[in-house]
């Protein structure tokens, strides 16, 4: 299905078509998961179908936690812990340490921050989100703090606490201010900031974006507003080019910043980074909590 068709059926309030999968038979999962473990497979086909899940995770019994978005999209097992929380705890370690996700989805990235030994906060701009990813922790035995905080509201970001550790992964390029964001953000990051974001290449910014005083150059990207749990809140959003993203962040307070991974994806070029403070790498490497 074109993205066009997906973004008019998202206009509609029609959902597009979910694949038929299997309930069990997958390879199993590592995390251990009594509570998940012990439903039956009728209480587990109920607690699917329960919520509108978008993405899947399996137990260590080899079945599904979850339904999968629409073919082609998250329509494979979620890993936990995903690859770049694996990695980022082997960089800084997150056991004992205050970890703030923005934006947490459906909990598959929270509950392997906790799994990690952090005492995790996630924030999401949609309820549905919330309620999705404290029923999943809860089965997954973790329990964070999980609120609803819309992310593209500077004033609202104010809401959210300080932290070691923050993990920002899909959202910055659904947002109308990034620039307003990263602000805050950083503000709130003691140790690292995780980033994970589209970015726009220099001949995609054709567009400008006017946030605290500065212009920048950006690329305006058609949303879909709330009708699609996969778009921003409003009805288009700015992507930055990378080397304002960096400026933002560096005059911000988070001077040290590590481009660890660019990649082609679908809908452009994305970045994986990290932002850390005036802390050294070696104190947030295993030191316990950053004051």
């Amino acid at each position: 299905m074109s993205p066009t068709w997906r973004g008019l059926l998202a206009r509609l309030g029609v959902a597009p078509p979910r694949p038929s999968l299997p309930l069990a038979g997958y390879e199993p999962g590592e995390a251990a998961a009594p509570a998940l473990e012990a439903l039956s497979d009728a209480d587990l086909e109920e607690l699917n179908a329960l919520l509108p899940w978008n993405c899947f995770v399996v137990d260590r019994r080899g079945r599904r936690f979850g339904r999968a978005a629409k073919t082609g999209k998250r329509d494979t097992p979620q890993p936990i812990p995903d690859p770049r929380i694996a990695a980022l705890d082997v960089r800084f370690g997150l056991s004992g340490k205050s970890v703030l996700e923005i934006g947490c989805f459906e909990g598959v990235h929270t509950s392997a921050l906790c799994a990690a030994g952090a005492r995790v906060t996630a924030v999401d701009s949609r309820i549905e989100n919330v309620v999705k990813t404290i029923v999943r922790c809860a089965f997954l035995g973790h329990h964070p703090e999980v609120f609803v905080c819309d992310v593209d509201d500077a004033r609202d970001v104010i809401r959210v606490p300080e932290a070691d550790v923050v993990h920002h992964v899909g959202v910055l390029y659904h947002l109308v201010d990034p620039v307003e964001h990263l602000k805050r953000v950083a503000a709130v990051t003691r140790g690292v900031l995780m980033l994970d974001t589209h970015v726009a290449r220099p001949e995609e910014a054709v567009d400008s974006l006017a946030s605290g005083g500065e212009t920048y150059r950006v690329r305006r990207y058609d949303e879909f507003g709330r009708a699609d749990v996969f778009s921003g809140m409003s009805s288009h959003s700015h992507w930055l080019r990378l080397d304002d993203l960096t400026s933002v962040l560096r005059r911000n307070g988070l001077p040290d910043v590590e481009v660890v991974e660019t990649r082609e994806e679908r809908n452009g070029l994305r970045v994986l980074l990290y932002a850390l403070g005036p802390l050294s790498r070696a104190s947030m490497r295993g030191s316990g909590d950053i004051r």
